[in-house]
């Protein structure tokens, strides 16, 4: 499962100001199952940060009319570079990762989160340094949290 991801493809300009940039490859084969796919990037040389939309015609990304000082025209075809944004599943400390493991509905989640809200759990979770017997009671809490679909601790 590579992350990093490159390719051209030719994007779709709407009248709004939108583009949207047809993804050539299936995100939940290269990048693992999950409900969305946060991504960060370039398209036309320029940085991005998005997410991976499932659309009948296949996944794209919708990016504003803001997204870049230079608008691209519609029909361009481009480069793009994409991967997976955040800490992903095999970046997670073995005990995270084998909770989330018995978990499904907490780890697909989790996995559906941004990068700021997993790296606020996964910073939450090593502040216990200095007390370790904390460290499995909050990793059982945010994955009972997860699972009642909470972001962040309430």
């Amino acid at each position: 499962m590579s992350e990093l991801r490159r390719f051209r493809t030719t994007v779709a300009v709407d009248q709004q100001g939108r583009t949207r940039v047809p993804i050539p490859f299936d995100p939940d084969e290269s990048w693992g199952a999950k409900p969305r796919h946060p991504v960060k990037g370039t398209v036309a040389g320029r940085a991005m940060r998005g997410v991976v939309e499932k659309q009948a015609g296949g996944p794209v990304i919708a990016l504003g009319p803001a997204w870049c000082a230079v608008a691209l025209r519609d029909g361009a075809e481009v480069e793009v570079v994409l991967e997976p944004e955040g800490p992903q599943r095999s970046d997670l400390a073995p005990d995270i990762a084998a909770a989330l493991d018995a978990a499904p509905d907490a780890a697909a989640f989790f996995d559906s989160l941004a990068q700021v809200y997993r790296k606020a759990w996964l910073r939450w979770i090593d502040s216990t340094k200095r007390h370790p017997q904390q460290r499995p009671i909050r990793i059982a809490e945010m994955v009972r949290l997860l699972q009642q679909g909470h972001k962040t601790r309430p």
